[in-house]
């Protein structure tokens, strides 16, 4: 090739190929981090589970049991939940707590469910809550599940996956 000859093809896919690895690491990186994002979500999730299972248990009075109903935006369909007030004692002192769970009922457009848990737990009776003990002021009567750390591999696939496509994007 002479001094101001184009060099021409090797050249021009040398170019597109770093272009393409970038690209492949781009999506790489952006799949990994939305599946290390995901991962520690659930795993969150699922100590806080873990950690609530270890809350001790202590008898609770139901002092008030009705299904709750809300309708957004005035003539919207009207939406339902278990709303409970419910005594217990912790250390000595008697405290009160509204959660059924640590995020509070669902609501639901369907009556039956929030209907159920009135009818089996009305006011008057009886039932085991766990209590935090580092806020005693908070108790629940329904722990949150540990499902999430069973799923855990889902978003560690997206994850490996990711770097998976980086590494192979600039293997030769």
């Amino acid at each position: 090739m002479a001094g101001g000859e184009d060099p021409g093809y090797p050249v021009a896919v040398m170019r597109g190929n770093v272009q393409g690895r970038l690209f492949l690491s781009g999506i790489g990186v952006l799949l990994a981090l939305v599946g290390a994002v995901f991962l520690w979500l659930m795993w969150r999730s699922f100590e806080r589970a873990r950690e609530m299972a270890g809350w001790p248990e202590v008898e609770a009075v139901v002092l008030r049991s009705e299904a709750g109903e809300r309708r957004i935006g005035g003539g919207g369909a009207p939406e339902f939940r278990f709303e409970v007030l419910y005594g217990y004692e912790f250390a000595g002192e008697r405290l009160t707590s509204e959660r059924w769970s640590l995020r509070g009922s669902p609501w639901s457009k369907d009556p039956a469910a929030a209907l159920e848990l009135v009818r089996a737990h009305p006011a008057g009776s009886r039932m085991m809550c766990r209590v935090d003990p580092q806020d005693p002021g908070t108790a629940v009567m329904k722990t949150d599940t540990r499902a999430p750390g069973y799923s855990l591999w889902f978003p560690a696939i997206f994850v490996v996956g990711g770097i998976g496509i980086v590494v192979g994007a600039w293997r030769r």
